[in-house]
């Protein structure tokens, strides 16, 4: 495992569907922006996951704004609509290279979940990767880091950093539901993302 370079200005990368974002994405991204003193986080929504067949249930410019106004009341955080301007799939070491160029001087610090981490050997070059990014994988109360994919067990280990962040049971899975069935959303999303889904109609 690696240990936290200091001195050094550093950003996280956030990336998801946040379909809808929750309370649960805010938290663990601050926790990890306090514990390993990054100068901001960028939440970078994909256009659709590699690992997901089916397109996010809330349009791009839809989540793009539920995002921008979850965290318009923290300056450290940042929406990037990187990804949204390019074609499906979204791939991770396509938007790390293209901030690496626009970010001269800045280190990338890529904040994974332990489930994101697990899978870490399918993604796209993943290797390539690590060397664009310092990684950082967030383990909740009772997770540890597994061990990397077969497709990664020949070569070096791939450093990274574990950041223990707050648990918070939740998934935009069990958002979208919880709308669908008729039941509110209070509390498990801002409030600005709340009405954004009551005035679109989302997830009905």
């Amino acid at each position: 495992m690696a240990t936290p370079t200091s001195g050094v200005r550093k950003v996280g990368i956030f990336g998801g569907t946040f379909d809808p974002p929750h309370v649960g994405h805010l938290a663990v991204a601050k926790d990890a922006m306090e514990a390993l003193g990054l100068e901001r986080v960028l939440l970078v929504p994909a256009v659709r996951s590699p690992f997901k067949s089916e397109a996010p249930a809330a349009p791009a410019p839809t989540r793009l704004r539920m995002i921008a106004e979850a965290v318009s009341d923290e300056p450290r955080f940042e929406v990037c609509d990187l990804e949204l301007r390019r074609e499906a799939p979204s791939y991770t070491v396509d938007t790390l290279a293209r901030l690496s160029e626009d970010m001269p001087g800045i280190r990338l610090v890529l904040l994974l979940g332990v489930d994101q981490w697990a899978g870490f050997g399918r993604w796209r070059r993943p290797r390539e990767i690590a060397r664009l990014a310092e990684i950082a994988v967030l383990t909740r109360s009772g997770e540890r880091p597994g061990a990397l994919d077969p497709e990664l067990e020949d070569g070096p280990p791939i450093p990274f950093i574990e950041v223990p962040v707050t648990r918070i049971d939740l998934s935009s899975t069990e958002v979208r539901n919880r709308v669908r069935e008729g039941r509110s959303a209070r509390w498990l999303v801002p409030e600005a993302v709340r009405r954004i889904i009551e005035a679109e109609k989302l997830y009905l």
